[in-house]
């Protein structure tokens, strides 16, 4: 059975930080690529960043310079290091695993809310 679990998600003031945390069971982690989306009340869910089973790493372009993500194999473990928070990065955030060789899976976790307010 496959499970993403995310975690660390919360209530922080504008210009906090949160890390956000992403377990994976039940695949082979390291054939995966690992992003984080979010999703705001009565917005379209939008991809975060995504950091690829080589490692390479993009970010989506108001995150750039503030989100850091990364992975830990090791853990079956992919992270999302949030600083300088703003209210418009309130969402729930979901962390999707994707793998295209040698066949093509994808999962979803059940998303952890993040709340930046004052």
């Amino acid at each position: 059975q496959v499970q993403l679990v995310e975690s660390g998600g919360g209530l922080v003031q504008p210009g906090g930080s949160l890390r956000l945390s992403c377990a994976a069971s039940g695949i082979i982690f390291s054939l995966y690529s690992m992003s984080w989306y979010r999703q705001a009340p009565g917005k379209q869910r939008e991809l975060v960043a995504t950091i690829t089973s080589g490692g390479r790493i993009n970010y989506e372009g108001s995150v750039k310079g503030r989100f850091t993500i990364s992975r830990d194999n090791d853990k079956n473990t992919v992270y999302l290091q949030m600083n300088m928070l703003n209210p418009e990065d309130t969402a729930v955030y979901y962390c999707n695993g994707h793998q295209t060789w040698p066949r093509e899976y994808e999962y979803w976790g059940q998303g952890t809310q993040v709340t930046v307010s004052s």
